[in-house]
């Protein structure tokens, strides 16, 4: 799993105002929770980058005063109007300790139904998983070879070991559909 590094200052104030003195200094007040005691703490914009402004599913290994917590990204506020990260959540990984987290699907191989000339959509690009931190993958692999025109690639389809997925399992993951070329293509050789 892809990791990102943050370095943090500990804090001890808290509250609105304190926020507030903060963010005019160009920081982002920060929690880590999930452990044997919250963690509060700032960073820069700087260091969050890394893990706020990407599609990708990372490991934060985050630093505060000589302390070192390996955290998933849990929640993230943005300012309604500047667009910046106001306040982020981190919830620290504990070994053996279950977790959920929103896990990215990866679409491998090619599709019958492409092949065919059908079009490809995806339904879901995330799936919310409950799992240990020592399963915890950077994205679920999901094989879509098999997956014909006008046929759905479910939940239940995705098998995956010490994990469990919390979707129902009816719900369509991504599908295969027929092109509007491919149903003029249909509806002349129809008429012939």
């Amino acid at each position: 799993m892809k990791q990102v590094t943050i370095e943090g200052q500990l804090r001890s104030e808290f509250g609105k105002k304190v926020s507030r003195h903060i963010r005019s200094e160009g920081k982002v007040p920060c929690v880590i929770y999930g452990g044997s005691s919250n963690v509060h703490f700032t960073t820069t914009h700087k260091e969050l980058k890394g893990i706020v402004y990407t599609p990708e599913f990372k490991l934060a290994h985050i630093q505060v005063d000589g302390k070192s917590y390996s955290c998933i990204l849990k929640a993230i506020q943005f300012d309604k109007i500047t667009d910046e990260v106001t306040h982020i959540d981190f919830l620290e990984l504990v070994p053996g300790k279950r977790l959920n987290a929103n896990v990215p699907l990866r679409f491998t191989g090619q599709s019958i139904g492409v092949k065919e000339g059908g079009r490809f959509v995806v339904k879901m690009s995330t799936i919310n998983l409950r799992t240990t931190p020592e399963h915890l993958k950077e994205a679920i692999d999901v094989d879509i070879t098999n997956l014909e025109i006008g046929k759905n690639l479910r939940i239940e389809d995705i098998q995956l070991e010490n994990t469990e997925i919390l979707h129902n399992k009816r719900i369509p993951v991504a599908a295969v559909v027929t092109t509007r070329a491919l149903k003029q293509a249909e509806a002349a050789d129809g008429k012939k």
